[in-house]
């Protein structure tokens, strides 16, 4: 850690792995200027959110596993030029297919980063610092994701494309720094085979059911929007088939043996399905209802990010000293309560009572919450398959903010044109707020029933010690490269 060598890798891999944190959250706040400039519908909107959710959710497992197989820094590399040209086709969108396209491209590119810019540390820093390797790079991943919504409302303010252009020169300073500085690796117990029939099936199973609930969203539940439905969820089917009888299997359903493990990530469902809509609609009533400016829109929930990043570690500590399912039931119950609290938002929202006093409160939900649930669902797995764990747990939160940003606006009646009519989407915002306080209610009950087991003391690295902000999905967790 104390090396020259230490600090270029940190160096990259930060920045790599902030940049695909960035764009997972500052594009919300860029949503109504990007509907407004290029005529988008909501279904438009919910795409530039779903595309790049969607490619990111079905690859990151196999880009964690290209790296291993085929080099982690060739992978990380190619990644992130991959997502910087993506990023350019962004910024120069003439419309919003064009844009949609690009955010599916940017996915992939974010897919490749992610799992490599953490397996790179893992495999580059000596046991003796590596603990401290990843808390740094948590932590500075975790400020990129606080001070994304505030940089996003900046840039806004001058344009939305300059959202997705200054990605290109962040980019190429990894890349140089990347060549230079990082030490190739791979794992030489990789499996020699990829699963390409599951990684298939997941995503197209994945995309078509975003389709058809996106566009129930417009024409309602046709007979062609039930087929393309029903093909989804067949090809959800046939991956969990797959899945269970391939020799190199992209999801070990193994782990799912364990009823902790399971419940957890049960748990991580339902929550990041709150937390993938709140975030889409709160900063668009915020601009659409309220009338405040794309700034003082993302400086709104900059406390939230805040919170996490300053006391998720004592939240993991914590768990370690009494088990994790009082907190994870306790966080889930107060970030119901401040997304109720929320609901209270409106035309003339008061900026302490209405918006900073329950994004906190949320926020310390949050807190309570995804620290221990990414410690349970380590402690549930075996020690050789903490990395798998952990990704598998991230590739959930994520598709369930997917399915949720999909979804929850058919069933509150938002869709078209409602963005720009402000009493439309008023209503349909409240609505919005109540499906988030219960799903959180949700994830309460499932926590408070099925997470029994205490939080074991490993000598994989601590919960601890990864000061993280899982706004964007929860912790990733590096196996051990020993």
């Amino acid at each position: 850690m104390g090396s020259a060598a230490g600090r270029w890798v940190l160096l990259a891999t930060v920045l790599g792995s902030g940049l695909a944190m960035l764009d997972a959250t500052v594009v919300n706040v860029a949503l109504g200027r990007i509907g407004e400039d290029l005529d988008a519908g909501f279904a438009g909107l919910q795409w530039t959110i779903n595309a790049y959710t969607l490619s990111l959710a079905a690859l990151i497992l196999l880009g964690g596993s290209l790296g291993d197989r085929f080099g982690r820094r060739r992978v990380f590399l190619v990644g992130v030029v991959w997502f910087a040209v993506a990023s350019l086709l962004c910024g120069i969108a003439p419309d919003i297919a064009t844009l949609v396209g690009a955010r599916a491209l940017q996915g992939v590119g974010g897919a490749l980063m992610t799992p490599g810019s953490l397996a790179i540390i893992a495999a580059s820093f000596h046991p003796d610092s590596r603990a401290a390797a990843v808390g740094a790079w948590s932590g500075l991943g975790g400020i990129a994701g606080a001070v994304g919504p505030l940089v996003g409302g900046w840039l806004v303010e001058w344009h939305w494309r300059l959202v997705f252009l200054v990605n290109v020169p962040v980019a190429a300073v990894v890349v140089v720094v990347a060549l230079r500085h990082v030490p190739e690796s791979r794992d030489p117990n990789a499996a020699d085979r990829i699963d390409v029939a599951g990684t298939a099936l997941a995503a197209l199973g994945l995309a078509a059911l975003t389709f058809s609930l996106t566009r129930a969203g417009d024409v309602g539940f046709t007979g062609n929007v039930l087929s393309i439905l029903a093909v989804g969820l067949a090809c959800l089917t046939a991956f969990v088939v797959v899945e269970a009888r391939s020799s190199h299997p992209l999801v070990p359903l193994d782990l799912f043996r364990s009823a902790q493990f399971s419940a957890a990530n049960a748990v991580t469902f339902l929550v990041y399905a709150a937390l993938g809509v709140l975030f889409v609609f709160l900063v668009l009533q915020l601009q659409v209802v309220a009338g405040w400016s794309p700034l003082r829109s993302g400086t709104a929930v900059l406390p939230v990010t805040v919170v996490m990043l300053l006391f998720s570690a004592r939240s993991g500590a914590l768990a370690q000293r009494i088990g994790p399912r009082l907190p994870m039931a306790l966080g889930s119950l107060v970030a119901a309560a401040g997304a109720l609290w929320m609901a209270r938002i409106g035309p003339d929202a008061s900026y302490v009572v209405d918006v900073l006093a329950p994004v906190v409160l949320f926020g310390i939900g949050l807190t309570l919450l995804v620290a221990p649930l990414t410690a349970a669902v380590l402690d549930a797995a075996e020690s050789r398959h903490a990395g798998v764990a952990s990704g598998v747990n991230n590739a959930v939160a994520r598709t369930a903010g997917l399915i949720a940003v999909a979804a929850i606006p058919v069933a509150v009646g938002i869709g078209g044109a409602d963005y720009t009519d402000p009493v439309a989407f008023d209503a349909g915002y409240s609505r919005a707020m109540v499906v988030n306080a219960v799903l959180l209610l949700g994830g309460a009950v499932l926590a408070a029933v099925f997470i029994r087991r205490p939080v074991a003391v490993h000598d994989r690295l601590p919960i601890e010690d990864c000061a993280h902000c899982g706004v964007t999905g929860p912790q990733l967790h590096p196996a051990d490269p020993a």
